[in-house]
């Protein structure tokens, strides 16, 4: 749950996309959703993707965990952003639920922060640790991208599964311990061409040189794009029929 707020619906499966324009007739932030198996880097990826963009963007943060907020104090021993922007949902259950099928908590969360800080460009959205079959609801984000690291083994891209094979991104993190754990990466990248097709792959070690750079260049092209789309006219015509269409 959202920090004290108590679930006492249903959950419900969203497959619309979210309205892209505020009450006031502002474009909203865009909504960035990060998932991938416990251990694969989701918020250290989170981490340095704040410390990328802080200085020309205002952006804020949700972290999922099933029982704690220990991604949310991470980020927040960390300093990454300052504290009123990084919030925490508590999900009690399976973190596929929160992202994908009863998402109310983390919409709350959204909204909230979306209200109470105003003007924002981009929200971070990260999952609970799951695994392979894990997908966020457009009703919740407007893109995802999927965090894999070479020490779960070089085999995952070739597995495949929805989080790998339809992701707008997939990172395949901590390349430097490829050597090491016996990693092939131009396999991996074989393979996960073959399972994507032309969905962008990018591979990082924020230990290197490069970093976050290529995911963080992908991310100012997905708001770039998204600033631009669209009227107002569209997403109100949108949301009278009750399925308003994200222009991403």
């Amino acid at each position: 749950m959202h920090l004290d707020h108590d679930l006492d619906t249903f959950p419900e499966r969203h497959t619309h996309s979210a309205a892209a324009w505020l009450p006031n007739g502002r474009r909203r932030a865009l909504r960035i959703g990060l998932g991938g198996p416990v251990g694969s880097g989701k918020t250290a990826t989170v981490a340095a993707l704040c410390r990328a963009l802080r200085d020309d963007l205002s952006i804020a943060v949700v972290t999922n965990d099933i029982y704690t907020r220990e991604d949310a104090e991470f980020l927040l021993n960390q300093a990454v952003l300052p504290p009123e922007r990084i919030t925490a949902v508590e999900t009690g259950a399976c973190p596929h639920t929160a992202i994908r099928d009863d998402i109310s908590a983390n919409l709350e969360a959204v909204e909230d922060l979306e209200e109470e800080l105003g003007g924002l460009d981009l929200i971070l959205i990260e999952s609970g640790g799951d695994n392979l079959t894990a997908t966020f609801s457009k009703g919740l984000v407007d893109a995802q991208l999927f965090v894999i690291d070479v020490a779960g083994g070089d085999d995952i891209p070739r597995k495949g599964g929805p989080g790998v094979t339809t992701a707008d991104l997939l990172v395949v993190n901590k390349t430097d311990l490829a050597p090491h754990v016996g990693s092939d990466l131009a396999r991996m990248a074989d393979d996960a061409k073959s399972q994507r097709g032309e969905l962008p792959v990018a591979f990082q070690s924020l230990r290197g040189a490069e970093g976050v750079g290529p995911v963080a260049d992908w991310v100012r092209g997905r708001l770039a794009a998204w600033r631009t789309a669209g009227e107002p006219a569209d997403a109100a015509s949108d949301a009278a029929s009750g399925a308003a269409t994200v222009r991403a």
